[in-house]
């Protein structure tokens, strides 16, 4: 059997090629996508969606670099609401019993993972592109981005602190080297006077390293010492380390020593810490932050992968998030954007991220072959997937709307699939499309609506949805319904609606009739005679009632022939309107024929002799 497949917005479909013709191919879905029905997933769609809008307004007249603080701004607000979602998943799974809810916590902790690698990436691309941090605050921005990830120091620091004897937990070495090795000198000093205070007959030694780590020169970037200055200094505070190294200031306390060494910049020593770095990339910073403090962005590439070929070694082969941030540490950010679309699980991340970039000025040169760029291209991908929840697909629209090339024709494409459940539903997506001049889409979705509802028998609601389209050959047709229950019922339905149909009556001559004879029904039950009869002829003479009800209309003319408001030229026009009708039809029932004859003699001959009667 032969396979083929294909993406949908949001499922991997399979099917058969090779099937026989008489019958159908087979149909499998092989993978959902799931985050999308996830509540507090969506939680994160609906608030990117205002970031994502807000964006949107930023005045493109404005010089690029006068907007960067708006830019990190709105890159913060993103991350924000990732980490937000990612702490109540973490709280969810927590929450859940191990027997009763297993699956659930493992898409749980799944989804942490994604939204802890997204944030990771976002965040690192945020330091090198949309910041664009120079040297000096570069390493100071990496630090940050690695405490930010390795967020379990502070609990284990924690943990000693609030033990009876911190000096003698089992962790407290790791959490002292673990704080250096992120460049938290105060915090080290804080728990490492722990041991000073155990210790009287070493406490020289100690107070030597709590000198070290108190005078290590941190570049500061609003100060007014520059970048030379701070080097000049930091190399002087390396050469008094490395003094003491060589000295063996610190060989009877091994710990010690090793800290010491990693102040050095000693690779080989800081490699012994796998374990309290957990990742190359923190390799990568603490190496800096040793050695190079200073590293200008154009360099990281070289510290990027010679540190993650030492930290995983030959036979480790790096992970689809290793390969990212590399490209990111690299300045490859297209290949950042095509490998977060093929390993992450939807197109959020991508999307977002991209139309970040791209208002920051940073994708213009990146063209597809087939017409859209990048942006574009990964948001309208976004979109389409948003359109196949029942509730997420109002965001969608809004993507669509700034997508200048192709966005209305997938809105076009995409509204039409949307499953018309309920009117309500129906007049949102009716309103979407009537803002943006969408008539085609507006027809159609009106025509669906008006079947619907005479399929149903709600005449009114048929009527309403049918002059919504300005389809005259509809709204005839449920004219003529409405005037067969009339003669069925003796009444007329949807009052409100017939009463107040105003010029739309107009769309057709059947609807023109039926909102006048209702018009005139409303007259008559006014006491308005007059007006009634006027109404009534006016009706007959256009020629625009159904011929069928010309008996009728006849009929209710009966009524006001006997109302003194009545003129007489108008009894003469029913009685030569009633001649024609018997002429024209001659199975009309002879005793309502005779009925309405010897009625109108009688009105026309009062006519005559009041006539007759003025005249004298």
């Amino acid at each position: 059997m032969h396979l083929g497949f294909e993406w949908g917005p949001g499922d991997l479909l399979v099917y058969e090629t090779n099937y026989k013709l008489q019958g159908s191919p087979l149909v499998h879905v092989v993978r959902k996508d799931e985050d999308i029905c996830s509540p507090i997933l969506r939680k994160l769609f609906n608030e990117s969606h205002l970031i994502f809008v807000g964006l949107q307004k930023i005045k493109e007249d404005v010089p690029s670099k006068n907007k960067k603080s708006q830019f990190v701004s709105i890159s913060k607000n993103y991350r924000s609401v990732i980490r937000a979602c990612m702490e109540e998943l973490q709280q969810n799974a927590g929450k859940h019993s191990p027997d009763t809810h297993r699956t659930r916590r493992g898409g749980c902790s799944r989804s942490v993972s994604i939204l802890l690698a997204i944030e990771l990436i976002w965040n690192l691309c945020e330091v090198l592109f949309i910041d664009a941090a120079p040297a000096g605050s570069l390493l100071l921005h990496l630090l940050d981005w690695v405490r930010l990830h390795k967020s379990d120091v502070d609990a284990r620091a924690r943990e000693v602190l609030q033990s009876e004897s911190p000096a003698q937990h089992q962790s407290y070495w790791d959490v002292v080297i673990s704080l250096v090795l992120q460049g938290r000198m105060d915090e080290a000093r804080q728990v490492l006077s722990k041991q000073a205070s155990l210790r009287a007959e070493s406490s020289s030694v100690f107070k030597r390293m709590d000198v070290l780590l108190q005078t290590m020169p941190i570049f500061n970037p609003t100060g007014t010492q520059t970048l030379t200055e701070f080097d000049v200094k930091w190399r002087h505070w390396h050469e008094e380390c490395d003094r003491c190294l060589q000295d063996n200031t610190f060989a009877s306390n091994r710990h010690l020593e090793t800290i010491v060494k990693i102040l050095v910049g000693d690779e080989d020593t800081i490699l012994e810490q796998k374990e309290l770095l957990s990742t190359w990339y923190h390799f990568l910073v603490t190496r800096l932050l040793f050695t190079h403090p200073t590293i200008k962005p154009p360099d990281l590439h070289y510290y990027a992968q010679s540190s993650m070929n030492m930290f995983l070694g030959p036979r480790a082969p790096p992970e689809p998030l290793d390969i990212i941030l590399l490209s990111a540490f690299e300045f490859d950010l297209h290949q950042v954007i095509k490998d977060c679309s093929i390993a992450l699980n939807n197109w959020w991340f991508v999307a977002h991220l991209t139309d970040l970039l791209d208002h920051c000025k940073l994708l213009q040169s990146h063209n597809l072959h087939f017409g859209s760029n990048l942006r574009e291209f990964l948001v309208l991908e976004y979109a389409s997937g948003l359109f196949t929840h029942h509730s997420l697909w109002q965001l969608a629209v809004d993507y669509f709307d700034h997508c200048p090339e192709f966005g209305r024709v997938y809105l076009e494409l995409q509204i039409e699939r949307i499953p018309l459940d309920t009117e309500r539903k129906a007049i949102k997506v009716l309103r979407i499309c009537e803002d943006r001049q969408m008539s085609e889409q507006v027809r159609s979705i009106c025509k669906i609506m008006a079947k619907r509802a005479l399929r149903n028998n709600r005449l009114g609601s048929a009527l309403s949805w049918s002059i919504r389209a300005k389809d005259a050959a509809f709204a005839t047709l449920i004219s003529e319904r409405f005037l067969q229950d009339y003669c069925n019922k003796g009444s007329f339905t949807d009052l409100d609606l017939l009463d107040n149909l105003g010029p739309a009556m107009l769309l057709s001559d059947r609807l023109t009739f039926l909102g006048k004879y209702r018009e005139f029904h409303r007259l008559y039950g006014e006491n308005r005679f007059s007006e009634a009869a006027k109404l009534l002829l006016s009706l007959m003479t256009a020629k625009i009632a159904p011929r069928g009800l010309w008996m009728t209309l006849l009929t209710d003319a009966l009524p006001l022939l006997e109302q003194k408001e009545v003129k007489t030229r108008t009894t003469h026009a029913l009685h030569s309107h009633f001649t024609v009708v018997k002429k024209l039809d001659e199975d009309i029932e002879s005793t309502k024929t005779e009925l309405l004859r010897l009625a109108l003699a009688r009105n026309l001959a009062m006519a005559i002799v009041k006539e007759g009667t003025i005249e004298t």
